[in-house]
């Protein structure tokens, strides 16, 4: 039998193939890792999207205007809880959120009353509250719950009475609920009562 040698012609179609595929290969590789890439990096933007933060706007200082912090979100209702011992129903709002004194003025005076807290504020007071919030990002709605310190002083008059007035709120954290919230009023309250605090 006689061998057959392979030609020229034949060795480098046998390369042009080999390259091709690993030149298929590769593109097929790099559009795999981009678009993972791309799907984690969409995940990630969705994710914090989803994830709310309130910030206020203080300029009427019996009224929070809240607002949250990325522009993409739209607040489309609120549910705002007060710790259970100020025996408050919690606030609605409906596409204008915000916080008004009026919702637990007289009850928060009555419980530092009772802590027989200071008159005067020595800084800001913190009240904790619940903030439910529906939301919408791109048309997708979404709910966050969360755990909001709500600052505030308390100004005592020489003929009697007392003034709050709001600076702010804090996020302390996502997903609370009411024995949260009861638990940090009760720290804080006690806190506060504590002289040279």
């Amino acid at each position: 039998m006689r061998r057959r040698w392979i030609t020229l012609g034949e060795v480098l179609t046998v390369i042009a193939v080999t390259i091709s595929g690993l030149t298929l290969w590769n593109n097929w590789s790099q559009r795999t890792d981009s678009e993972s890439a791309r799907s984690a990096s969409d995940a990630r933007a969705s994710a914090r999207a989803g994830t709310l933060m309130l910030l206020s706007d203080g300029a009427n200082r019996q009224r929070l205007t809240l607002h949250p912090a990325s522009p993409d979100q739209a607040v489309q209702s609120q549910r705002i809880v007060f710790p259970a011992a100020l025996g408050l129903p919690a606030a609605q709002t409906t596409g204008e959120p915000r916080i008004e004194t009026d919702w637990f003025d007289a009850a928060l005076k009555k419980a530092r009353a009772a802590a027989k807290l200071p008159d005067n504020s020595r800084g800001d007071e913190t009240l904790p509250v619940l903030v439910s919030t529906r939301f919408v990002v791109d048309g997708a709605p979404h709910t966050d719950t969360a755990l909001y310190d709500l600052g505030y002083t308390i100004e005592g008059h020489w003929l009697g009475g007392h003034t709050i007035t709001l600076s702010g709120i804090s996020l302390v954290r996502h997903g609370a609920g009411q024995a949260a919230l009861d638990a940090r009023w009760k720290t804080l309250l006690t806190r506060e009562g504590q002289p040279g605090s």
